[in-house]
């Protein structure tokens, strides 16, 4: 590995009369930023959805911080989490970027949606959110750009298995939003039922798609838009 670059006298991303202009980092507050390495795990910061009580979300040992969302064991059942506060909202003119690690127990026999979505007790049949979503009975990887009940959609963007993945999506702040998987593009969507009109929160959630309890772990959640 070469040697790093070395900025002795700091970094900077503003003009030196800004407040922050001999700052030696870039500008923080440029952007609201939310990450979740999931080190540590407060249940009263997500709004947890179970249809069954003996659903659990619970930080589980893996290396970067792991936590482990597992249904009930019957069909259907769902256990989602969605962080309290919604508070990313898309705008003309902001870019914004989301991205996430996370792998499911089975790759068939389940359903799952991550992304910015509305507050909802029922997650896989949101009304508004920018969001990936697997159904159940198959392994293809979905995207949905949703307004009210009427969406933009992209399937079969990808192959889902039980290995970890990484999905993210980028709003260029005009008019496409740029949908990844490990890294690759894999296409952009318009922006015409992108919800402007709505604060949305992170979410995470899996369903049983037959009489067998379902697991979710969930590596890291990451999101960021400019102020």
């Amino acid at each position: 590995m070469p040697a790093p670059t070395r900025f002795t006298n700091g970094v900077t991303t503003v003009p030196k009369t800004n407040v922050l202009g001999y700052f030696g980092l870039p500008d923080p507050t440029e952007f609201h930023t939310y990450f979740e390495d999931f080190d540590t795990y407060t249940a009263g910061d997500w709004t947890v959805t179970e249809t069954q009580a003996g659903a659990t979300q619970a930080l589980t040992d893996g290396d970067g911080g792991q936590l482990l969302l597992t249904n009930s064991a019957a069909d259907n059942d769902l256990v989602s989490l969605q962080k309290v506060g919604e508070s990313f909202k898309f705008e003309a003119g902001k870019k914004l970027w989301f991205k996430a690690r996370f792998k499911v127990s089975d790759a068939t026999q389940s359903d799952f949606v991550v992304g910015l979505v509305i507050t909802d007790t029922t997650p896989l049949d949101v009304t508004d959110g920018v969001f990936f979503m697997k159904d159940d009975g198959d392994t293809n990887l979905d995207f949905h750009v949703e307004k009210n009940n009427t969406a933009t959609s992209a399937t079969a963007i990808a192959t889902v298995g039980t290995s970890f993945f990484t999905v993210g999506f980028y709003y260029n702040g005009v008019d496409k939003v740029h949908y990844f998987v490990d890294g690759v593009e894999k296409g952009y969507s318009a922006v015409t039922n992108l919800v402007d009109d709505e604060e949305l929160a992170v979410t995470v959630a899996i369903q049983n798609g037959e009489a067998a309890a379902k697991t979710m772990t969930v590596d890291y959640i990451f999101v960021a838009k400019e102020r």
